[in-house]
Parts: C-alpha cells; sequence; structure tokens
C-alpha cells in the first residue's frame, strides 16, 4: 500500500494550492477554526450563545452559525465577538509575489 504525507494527500484529494477548489477548501477550514476558537472562548468565559449574542446586539442564532460556520460571517463581526469575549485578535496578511500567483493558475 502505497502512503502519502498530508500534503500528498492535500493535493491528490482536493487539489494542487492556488486552485479554485483548494482555496475554497482553506477558506473554509479557516472559518471552521474560526468558529471552534469562538466557541472554546465562549465556554471559557462561562457564557451561553445567547449571553454572548447580547453583549454584541445579535440573536442566539447567529452566534450558534458563527460557531458552526454555517451562513456568512464578516470581520467586523468577528472582532465584535472576540471583544465581548475579552480575546486578542491579530490578523497575518501575506503578499504573494506576483509571479507566485500567475504559476499557481
Amino acid at each position: 500500500m502505497k502512503r502519502y504525507t498530508l500534503s500528498e494527500a492535500e493535493d491528490k484529494l482536493i487539489g494542487l494550492k492556488g486552485s479554485p477548489e483548494r482555496d475554497q477548501y482553506e477558506f473554509e477550514l479557516k472559518l471552521e477554526l474560526i468558529g471552534d476558537t469562538i466557541k472554546r472562548a465562549r465556554k471559557r468565559r462561562c457564557l451561553t450563545q445567547e449571553q454572548l449574542g447580547k453583549l454584541i446586539g445579535v440573536k442566539k442564532a447567529q452566534i450558534s452559525r458563527l460557531e458552526n460556520s454555517t451562513g456568512n460571517v464578516t470581520i467586523e463581526t468577528i472582532l465584535k465577538v472576540f471583544n465581548a469575549l475579552e480575546a486578542k485578535v491579530n490578523f497575518n496578511v501575506q503578499m504573494l509575489n506576483r509571479g507566485d500567483r500567475l504559476l499557481s493558475k
């Protein structure tokens, strides 16, 4: 039986880095990680979804959608949530070389 590294398996099953399929997969994975982080932070603060929703002015259902990565989410909402949870947020933006983007298409 042939063995694959995680990177090889992702390339084979999801698509090569830079492909639309891989980009979509990575985007959804990041949203899921944000949702999991929100849920863990909320529980650490001993808050219900309803209580957190009241803190930022949204309904419990929206907090549930955030935690379960279903529905659209804005950066503004994410920042409001983490602010209410008294959590520090860092964004990392990395610019690609123009040639890198052209080669991946």
